[in-house]
């Protein structure tokens, strides 16, 4: 069934002054068409013939006038019934795509039941934080240390406790600063094996 329009009276009466014009291979379905009369339908070929007829003999009466009020039925397209193998075939390839889809998306998700390690995990995890609060604790002790020699060493040389002060201040200072550029160069190679 090819596409189709319902005939209307405007349109019949076209048909019928043209009748003349239309070609061998269309006069037969326009002489149909006159017979079935308001009951029939005519195709989308006529009617392209009929357009160019119409415009051939400069009427003024355009074709969407003369289709006013008409309905167009268009042929039902049957979809071919799909091959039970091509489907199969279909649904093992979505079902693997989803389960690798799965997959990536899990794969650094674990679960703390029947995991072995989570233990060496965390201790993987703690392992740097605890070098860096003993080197910081070093740090401290060895500032601390300095200053308390220092403070005590120099009672011997100063009677005035300012001066013992200002000296184990400039002695801790020194070890500090000594001991900071030790700190950041073990640091910065702690945090580029990171």
């Amino acid at each position: 069934m090819a596409n189709e329009c319902r005939v209307t009276e405007p349109l019949l009466r076209a048909l019928q002054e043209l009748q003349d014009g239309f070609t061998p291979e269309t006069s037969a379905e326009v002489r149909d068409v006159l017979q079935a009369g308001a009951e029939g339908r005519v195709s989308f070929r006529v009617l392209r013939e009929l357009h160019s007829l119409l415009r051939e003999r400069g009427s003024h009466t355009y074709l969407h006038e003369l289709l006013d009020g008409s309905e167009i039925h268009l042929p039902v397209v049957e979809l071919p019934e799909r091959n039970p193998e091509l489907v199969a075939r279909l649904e093992k390839i979505k079902a693997k795509l989803a389960n690798e889809e799965y997959k990536r998306i899990t794969q650094n998700v674990t679960s703390q039941s029947g995991q072995k390690g989570t233990l060496a995990d965390f201790g993987r995890q703690v392992r740097p934080l605890k070098t860096i609060i003993i080197t910081v604790f070093n740090f401290l002790v060895t500032v601390a240390a300095s200053f308390a020699c220092t403070y005590i060493g120099t009672q011997y040389v100063f009677t005035e406790a300012a001066a013992r002060v200002l000296s184990s201040v400039i002695v801790a200072s020194l070890v500090g600063l000594a001991e900071l550029y030790v700190l950041v160069r073990t640091m910065e190679g702690q945090l580029g094996e990171l």
